[in-house]
């Protein structure tokens, strides 16, 4: 198998975990609704969602069309790096349990989560988004797609940090 072709796959397989989690951030926001959940943020979820596709596109056309080498020695440091962020989202996933969701909503009455990730960082996910940003494209040296999603994604991360402070300050108030 070529360095491409494993690049594909895991980028496939980066697709098919974000699959995986909107199926449960699908399911969380209906558990969520029923008992009261409130949903701030709308006008920035499709922007999220496009910027997210984005980046796995930009992957792939930049490293194919563009014929981005491998170089093991930034490549194999940024695959762990994938990994690592990997591993710290689905940490943030179980943690929040039920109250996990791509989306920004809110249960009344549920104590805010300090466990977990949660007791070190106050938005670990997000730790998690930026690393897996910079790193996923910079596996195969999409140095475009790296530098674009980070500028975007630090724009919408703004909006959402904003929008989900002040949604957990509404209902602890």
């Amino acid at each position: 198998m070529t360095s491409v072709s494993l690049y594909l796959f895991l980028l496939a397989a980066v697709g098919f975990e974000r699959l995986a989690e909107l199926v449960l951030s699908q399911r969380h926001l209906r558990w969520a609704e029923a008992r009261g959940g409130v949903e701030s943020g709308r006008g920035h979820y499709p922007a999220m969602v496009v910027l997210h596709v984005a980046l796995l596109a930009g992957c792939v056309a930049e490293v194919v069309w563009l014929d981005r080498p491998f170089v093991a020695g930034v490549g194999l440091p940024m695959l762990a790096l994938v990994l690592a962020s990997q591993s710290l989202r689905w940490w943030c996933i179980a943690t929040l349990g039920q109250q996990w969701n791509t989306r920004v909503v809110v249960v009344p009455g549920l104590p805010l989560v300090v466990s977990g990730p949660y007791r070190l960082l106050r938005h670990p996910n997000y730790v998690a988004v930026v690393a897996e940003g910079v790193a996923l494209p910079l596996v195969h040296g999409a140095w475009v797609t790296a530098t674009a999603f980070t500028v975007l994604n630090a724009v919408v991360l703004t909006v959402r940090i904003r929008t989900e402070d002040r949604a957990l300050r509404a209902v602890a108030a």
